[in-house]
């Protein structure tokens, strides 16, 4: 039998190596960036060109590099950050395994300039599928400019994999803000279609922060700040008052990178406990600093994963800091509302003041026995007393029970007449009970609700016309910029729905009017739910806009478990859900309603 075993060409092992590195457009942002900050740069500027596919170009003003090294970055497992096995535990940069730049070369088209400032030249290098088409001198500013065009061009399969313009960018603005709120000493600048999406100045952290999610974060911001032995901790966490349904805002930096650790946010969700409500999430931006020989990064292909040496330390630590900083910040409830205020010392109180001593006066003739008593309560000042006759004796506490009269009954028992009229009944306040002539049928009123409201707000938007109200005081919203391009995209769909706008800026939407459908309350958490729903990818190029949007309106205002319907509100929900086009699932597929048969009942008892 002949040798099967061979070893792979080198463009391949690049390609195979890119499906680990190069998930998908955010993937390349990620590492160009980070190898700029590596760079010492000061200034970095992103340009993308339809959300990655066609362009992504980085450019920084770092110390560049030479022709040689220029040409080895694009070598397989070619890196200045190590040298040896030992130092993968003393990482003080972003990239380190050397593989990021022959991974992006494999799939792509790459240009490359750069200049270390003492030289006067500078060199360009142009790969194409690992292929070096061009390396020659080049006039250029100091730094490095590098620029992947026609991503996956020669992987048509991965290609068609991504997503619509709209999801990719946002991955791509969830990794830049990432790195710029981990280097606020850095200035950024990103362009979309040579639109100006953020232009970020050198500044301190707040104000990073600020600039990234909206002037009114400002105001949101708790500070936190610790310092120990074996960790030191900064930055902010927001207001439980501000806190959402949703884990977005939610960062953690060690060392000046981005993880994800689900242990150390258990540590600040315990931190919060009792003060969010159910459902609800912290939102933080969290900066830690330890010893780089207490922590192993190589254990996640993208690096956003750490094992810790002393999880459970640094738990306790980051625990601790962030309740003592809300209770320092009066964020956390202070006051004592069990206290007896009879133990106060009064205002009016000095040590020259003699302090009266409280008299004690005993009823001798006192006999809990006796048919009739009294209890004398005595003032400590003037001794005055006063009494307070009792009932007789314990026996006469019942002895007005009896069988309640016909109209006192109706308070406690409903007629047999009247429970028999009824069609449907409300359970836990969460499910509902309608009998039908097989059985009955066990509706979830949530889900049920979710698809009345779908199937009316996409009738409403897509085949009648959309009816608005006016509102008689417009609606001031403030959303990140990331989050404000979102809305501003879906302007058109969401006019159609019956929502009207005054103003659209980077941070600041106005609301002149809304459907008729909802209450001017709710405007702010149905556009902050869509803005969700739109980031979990739920649209795709597959996917009307109008189709998320009356799934995002339906589940925002939907029924929840935990709210009591009366007798007709039960009724209608049955008989509308009844006349939907697919009353058997909600708008996100999950199963409405069960029947039982009697036959299945009849089991159950064994009869």
């Amino acid at each position: 039998m002949s040798d099967i075993i061979q070893l792979l060409p080198d463009h391949v092992a690049n390609q195979i190596a890119a499906g680990e590195v190069v998930q998908r457009p955010a993937s390349v942002v990620k590492e160009l960036l980070e190898n700029s900050i590596d760079a010492g740069a000061t200034s970095i500027k992103l340009l993308i060109k339809d959300a990655g596919k066609t362009l992504i170009q980085v450019i920084d003003n770092g110390k560049g590099m030479s022709a040689t090294d220029a040409r080895m970055s694009f070598e397989r497992h070619a890196t200045s950050k190590i040298r040896e096995a030992q130092d993968l535990f003393n990482l003080h940069t972003k990239g380190f395994r050397g593989e990021a730049l022959a991974s992006i070369a494999a799939i792509a088209h790459v240009e490359l300039k750069t200049k270390q400032e003492n030289d006067e030249l500078g060199t360009t290098i142009k790969i194409e599928g690992s292929t070096v088409a061009l390396q020659e001198p080049i006039a250029t500013a100091k730094g490095t400019s590098i620029a992947v065009k026609n991503l996956f061009y020669n992987i048509p399969a991965r290609r068609n994999f991504l997503k619509s313009d709209t999801v990719e960018m946002r991955h791509i603005n969830d990794e830049f803000q990432r790195v710029a709120m981990a280097h606020s000493n850095v200035s950024f600048l990103l362009h979309h279609n040579n639109n100006e999406i953020y232009n970020l100045r050198e500044n301190n952290l707040r104000k990073r922060i600020v600039a990234l999610f909206g002037d009114k974060m400002n105001e949101k911001l708790v500070p936190i700040k610790e310092q120990t032995d074996i960790i030191s901790i900064n930055g902010f966490v927001v207001k439980p008052k501000f806190s959402k349904k949703k884990r977005g805002e939610q960062f953690f930096f060690v060392n000046q990178r981005f993880i994800k650790s689900a242990y150390l946010n258990h540590a600040v969700t315990s931190a919060f406990e009792g003060l969010l409500e159910n459902g609800y999430y912290p939102s933080y931006f969290l900066y830690l600093t330890v010893p780089t020989d207490s922590i192993d990064i190589n254990i996640h292909p993208t690096k956003t994963e750490i094992k810790f040496d002393n999880e459970k330390a640094l738990y306790a630590i980051l625990r601790a800091t962030i309740k003592h900083s809300l209770g320092q910040y009066n964020v956390a409830p202070i006051l004592d509302f069990d206290r007896d205020a009879n133990l106060d010392t009064p205002y009016h109180y000095t040590k020259k003041e003699a302090v009266s001593t409280p008299s004690i006066t005993v009823d001798p003739d006192f006999n809990p026995f006796k048919t009739e008593v009294s209890s004398r309560i005595t003032t400590s000042k003037n001794e005055q007393t006063h009494y307070k006759k009792e009932t007789a004796n314990w026996e006469a506490l019942y002895a007005d029970i009896d069988i309640l009269p016909e109209e006192k009954q109706q308070v406690f028992f409903e007629n047999d007449d009247e429970v028999a009229t009824k069609k449907t009944f409300q359970i836990q306040k969460k499910y509902l009970i309608s009998t039908i002539k097989s059985g009955i049928v066990l509706i979830n009123q949530s889900l049920a609700h979710q698809r009345i409201l779908y199937e009316d707000f996409l009738a409403n938007i897509t085949v009648k016309e959309a009816s608005s109200q006016q509102l008689l005081f417009p609606v001031n919203i403030n959303f990140s910029k990331q989050d404000a391009e979102i809305i501003y995209h879906l302007k058109a769909d969401l006019e159609s729905a019956g929502f009207m706008f005054n103003e659209f800026t980077k941070n600041n939407i106005v609301v002149s009017g809304i459907p008729t459908s909802i209450i001017e309350s709710q405007t702010t958490f149905i556009l902050e739910q869509l803005v969700d729903d739109l980031k979990l990818e739920i649209p795709d190029a597959s996917y009307s806009h109008f189709d998320v949007m009356a799934k995002s309106f339906a589940k925002s205002l939907a029924i929840k478990t935990g709210i009591s319907l009366n007798q007709k509100e039960q009724e209608n929900l049955v008989n509308n859900l009844f006349l939907c086009k697919e009353p058997t699932l909600s708008p996100f597929g999950k199963p409405i309603f069960k029947t039982f048969t009697l036959t299945e009942i009849d089991t159950i008892f064994n009869t």
